[in-house]
């Protein structure tokens, strides 16, 4: 199988997960404290396996500096895309209570929680593309940590859609178009950098990683401690120890 194919179906895999949330969210009426739980887990599957895989792969091959400063960057990138986005109704896209507007109260906000959606779940699709350059195989500790983060992350904004009146047809397109989307962007991804320099390739990585990362402070944290309060600390905890020891087993 072609690397930009594989990669393909990779991104493809981690964005249909976004939409199996949204499907449970649309058909099953689920709590919001079990929401919220399953965020904060999904949470800390994300922060492990930026920790221990994708920053640590980036430092180890671009060097501290390349890791840091990109590092640095995809998180600055990722605020003022999101600052952006915020004035236009996007600030609680993740949020399954009432804190989404509709498009009566704040006109745009449709399309501006779509493209928040896109924000948050590009940085993933391409860190599984590049992660096959080189002739390796994808991680299976950031392939567990972004379909599991995106099945929450799915079904808490769909949940918030629905209570914002928002029809079907649009809840699943979102969800649709940015599963495909993803499977093009890890795509695109494996493509553009299968030529380029292990310190680009690094950069990118690290880049992707800043982003992955403030999207979790910003916008999956936020949500969970609204339900779970004092345990947010905990299930988080049981996140990243599963994560790591996914990553420690698959090594």
């Amino acid at each position: 199988m072609p690397g930009w194919l594989e990669a393909g179906l990779w991104g493809l895999l981690g964005g249909a997960a976004l939409v199996v949330g949204a499907a449970v969210a649309w058909f099953v009426r689920v709590p919001s404290r079990v929401v919220a739980g399953v965020m904060a887990f999904g949470a800390g599957v994300l922060i492990s396996a930026l920790a221990f895989d994708l920053a640590q792969e980036a430092a180890d091959t671009g060097g501290l500096p390349v890791t840091a400063l990109s590092f640095l960057a995809g998180a600055l990138v990722y605020v003022a895309a999101n600052a952006v986005l915020a004035r236009h109704g996007a600030r609680h896209r993740k949020r399954s209570g009432g804190q989404q507007p509709s498009e009566s109260q704040q006109g745009g906000s449709g399309a501006a929680i779509a493209i928040g959606a896109l924000l948050d779940g590009v940085p993933e699709s391409v860190v599984l593309g590049v992660g096959l350059l080189g002739g390796g195989g994808v991680s299976t500790a950031v392939v567990a940590a972004v379909f599991i983060s995106n099945v929450p992350e799915g079904l808490s904004s769909a949940a918030g859609m629905k209570k914002a009146g928002r029809g079907a047809g649009y809840v699943f397109g979102v969800w649709g178009g940015i599963a495909l989307v993803s499977a093009l962007a890890a795509a695109l991804g494996y493509l553009a950098l299968g030529g380029a320099s292990p310190q680009l390739v690094a950069g990118i990585t690290a880049l992707a990683a800043g982003a992955i990362l403030t999207m979790v402070a910003d916008t999956m944290i936020p949500e969970a401690f609204e339900r779970t309060h004092v345990l947010t600390g905990l299930i988080t905890t049981l996140g990243f120890l599963v994560a790591f020891t996914i990553s420690r087993l698959g090594a």
